[in-house]
């Protein structure tokens, strides 16, 4: 073993050292890759949307209002009576007095796809009756179509 016999000085030991040390930031750096690589697909997951539900405010209700009802089958009613497509310019003008500046409010039933009900809604509008409203139930969570009545929005 050998061993300096030179007089050491202490400050020499407190001398600053001017090296970063990087690994911590590389485990840092290194634990978000990971969080992000297991997060990044779990957001781009396709969900089924159901769309009736709304959580906007309800405006008030009409004294008398023109519900037009498109059923699963992709029949119209109004009420509980049948509407034949050819026959809903007749129907409407019956039930609004002949006044196409009276909104009509839209009922569809969740299996109806999005593209029929635009063919309702142009429908409507070649009669002539631009004010349409689409009704769907209040809240953000669905409720069981017999234990809430739809509320126009």
């Amino acid at each position: 073993m050998a061993g300096s016999l030179r007089h050491r000085d202490d400050s020499d030991d407190l001398a600053e050292t001017h090296e970063i040390n990087v690994t911590p930031f590389i485990d840092v750096m290194l634990v978000l890759l990971i969080v992000f690589m297991v997060a990044a697909p779990l957001s781009t997951v396709d969900v089924p949307v159901d769309l009736p539900a709304s959580n906007a405010t309800p405006q008030p209700r009409p004294t008398d209002p023109v519900f037009l009802t498109v059923k699963n089958d992709l029949s119209l009613a109004f009420g509980d009576d049948p509407i034949p497509r050819e026959g809903l310019k007749a129907a409407l003008d019956q039930k609004t007095s002949g006044d196409p500046t009276q909104r009509v409010f839209v009922r569809a039933d969740k299996a109806v796809s999005y593209g029929d009900l635009m063919e309702v809604m142009n429908l409507l509008r070649q009669t002539g009756y631009l004010k349409i409203a689409l009704v769907g139930l209040e809240g953000t969570v669905p409720a069981p179509a017999s234990s809430s009545k739809p509320e126009p929005h």
